[in-house]
């Protein structure tokens, strides 16, 4: 597990951030996001816990105008409790807000709010039912992560989502507890589960289910399991040999490659985020405009 930045040379891409966030994961922030845009959902966008920003920088891609996004984490900061000053010690001690904010400056020219100190500040500065997607991967406390999911709960637009990291590798029990009490208690709904993350809403999760189980499908390098508990379907996804989503490189990935001997630095290549959301949008539609729709672009093609 690795705790510290593993090398002085900034980013270039996503993957040379160090932290723990699989290409599973990934492809479903992108997924989860995009259909909530091509639904039209507005609203904020939180993270409690970024270590070195990995998994900000790919949600800070996803934030639209007029929706705020905002981060938390200790950082250097002092923890509010002995067991949480302990494991921010054991496991967290190069982070700085410095270093996150630098490698999230690689891939954005804005940085995100940054709420330096505990996750308890965070319903005092984001707004009730403000938010439609919040990722939670601070303390693997169980009390911690118990108020965390309890004030996601509070913050999220309904229907929003919320993923819980760490829900059940062996050093966190807390978060396990935490998380499935949550389910069987406090009315979370699982979407699905990958072998890091638990995604979960307080809304009806069938029909974002339905569009995941048929996602995961068609694609070779997931496998899917469907299994019934306690009510609830739990849609479980693991990678086969998955490759992460593309991700605009950083800034200096050309530069680099400038540097090379004779190599000219390639043009930084434009995503097309609205192609695929419009994409999206076409299969929310009901078949009959769905059909309409595509049978007008083969006629232009």
């Amino acid at each position: 597990m690795a705790t510290t930045q593993e090398t002085t040379r900034p980013p270039h891409r996503l993957d040379d951030v160090p932290g723990w966030f699989p290409a599973l994961d990934q492809l479903l922030f992108d997924w989860l996001l995009d259909l909530q845009e091509a639904s039209g959902t507005r609203g904020d966008l939180l993270e409690v816990g970024v270590y070195l920003g990995k998994s900000a920088i790919l949600t800070g891609r996803h934030r639209r105008p007029g929706e705020r996004y905002t981060v938390c984490d200790l950082f250097e900061g002092d923890a509010p409790d002995d067991a949480n000053r302990a494991e921010s010690a054991k496991s967290y001690a190069a982070l700085t807000r410095r270093a996150f904010e630098e490698n999230y400056r690689c891939f954005h020219d804005e940085l995100p709010r940054v709420l330096q100190g505990p996750s308890s500040l965070v319903r005092a500065e984001v707004a009730p039912r403000s938010c439609r997607f919040v990722h939670i991967d601070a303390s693997h406390l169980y009390e911690h992560v118990r108020d965390d999911i309890g004030a996601a709960h509070d913050l999220l637009l309904p229907g929003g989502t919320v993923v819980l990291d760490d829900f059940r590798s062996e050093h966190t029990p807390g978060v396990s507890v935490a998380a499935w009490e949550a389910v069987l208690n406090r009315g979370l709904r699982p979407l699905c589960l990958s072998t890091q993350k638990l995604y979960g809403t307080w809304g009806d999760p069938e029909p974002v289910q339905e569009r995941l189980i048929a996602m995961a499908r068609e694609r070779a390098d997931c496998h899917l399991s469907v299994q019934e508990a306690a009510g609830h379907r739990i849609v479980r996804l693991k990678s086969k040999g998955m490759k992460a989503p593309e991700f605009p490189p950083s800034r200096h990935a050309g530069a680099a490659v400038a540097a090379a001997p004779g190599r000219p630095a390639p043009a930084r290549p434009a995503v097309r985020r609205g192609g695929r959301a419009r994409r999206i949008a076409v299969d929310l539609l009901p078949p009959v405009v769905t059909r309409a729709i595509r049978g007008a672009r083969a006629g232009r093609s």
